[in-house]
């Protein structure tokens, strides 16, 4: 079952020439999530093959660079003829913010539009997985992270063991495998408990969006597969950091490591280091070590592993 990240935006505030402003597509199995959608995002998506056949876009906050692109976003869509319902997701104030985006993309809208306000931990709830939002600190204003959360997946089946008791391949491995017992072949009651393994995990991704460092964050991220964070400056601005609501590369690095996240991605880079970001990196990796720095266009695939490694193409 894929599940991958493809970054759009990596800038923070304003774009670059190396990098655009905030937005994420997750891919699960060939359903697209977006999220944010900073100006320019519907161009970056057809460059990078993000489908516009996409029915969810959840907004971290309400900040220019996260949210003027859903205005050309919305007038493309209106112009190929979408019809189907698209769903959009944010903190506090997502009501009137989206629909005066929406409104003022097109004249028209001839698709449905749902728009939600979420809470922290009301869980967005799909068919294997959940959306769960969790409270950002980013100087005050509504703000949200989101996690990726799967359901657990069954355990493992242990063909060999199955024929070790006798039950034949078959219709019978198909009881075991939804967990009911079956009779061997010499008349035995087997349980499935025998024959499949404990139930595995499913995948956990984070995205924090802009925020500082917070308990919220280490908690919904311990032991989680991916953290996607924000590291807009290095130690040099950790003053800023603080004033502004942000993070830097050494502190997104200190959670990871406190959360004991298997791979850390940084993302949201101050201007400065949109060309050279080897200074972050270098910050990041003195206290956690399996870290790289997004770039645009860069995808990161979560497979089901326990040794998840941030290895990007």
């Amino acid at each position: 079952m894929s599940l991958s990240l493809k970054f759009l935006g990596t800038s923070a505030a304003r774009p670059t020439v190396e990098r655009n402003v905030s937005s994420l597509a997750l891919i699960r199995e060939g359903e697209t999530l977006l999220f944010d959608c900073g100006e320019g995002t519907q161009r970056q998506m057809m460059r990078y093959g993000i489908t516009f056949a996409l029915d969810d876009i959840f907004f971290t906050h309400f900040h220019g660079d996260h949210v003027i692109g859903a205005i050309g976003l919305f007038r493309t869509l209106a112009l190929q003829g979408r019809t189907e319902t698209m769903r959009l997701w944010g903190p506090r104030g997502a009501k009137k913010m989206l629909a005066d985006a929406v409104r003022f993309g097109a004249e028209r809208i001839p698709f449905p539009v749902e728009i939600a306000e979420l809470e922290p931990g009301a869980a967005v709830k799909r068919n294997g997985y959940a959306i769960v939002p969790f409270a950002a600190d980013h100087g005050g204003a509504p703000s949200l992270g989101y996690a990726l959360v799967e359901e657990a997946r069954k355990g493992e089946f242990h063909p060999d063991i199955a024929r070790e008791m006798n039950v034949p391949e078959g219709p019978l491995w198909g009881k075991l495998h939804r967990g009911e017992p079956v009779h061997s072949s010499d008349g035995k009651l087997v349980d499935a408990s025998k024959i499949i393994g404990p139930p595995r995990p499913g995948r956990r991704v984070v995205i924090t969006g802009d925020t500082r460092p917070s308990t919220a964050t280490e908690e919904i991220a311990h032991g989680a597969d991916l953290l996607v964070h924000e590291a807009t400056f290095g130690d040099e601005e950790a003053e800023r950091a603080a004033e502004t609501g942000h993070t830097t590369a050494r502190e997104a690095a200190q959670l990871a490591a406190r959360a004991g996240v298997r791979a850390l991605v940084l993302t949201h880079l101050s201007a400065r280091y949109s060309n050279d970001a080897q200074t972050l990196l270098r910050e990041a990796r003195e206290a956690f070590e399996n870290v790289v720095v997004a770039r645009d266009g860069m995808e990161i695939e979560v497979p089901f592993t326990a040794t998840t490694t941030a290895t990007a193409h």
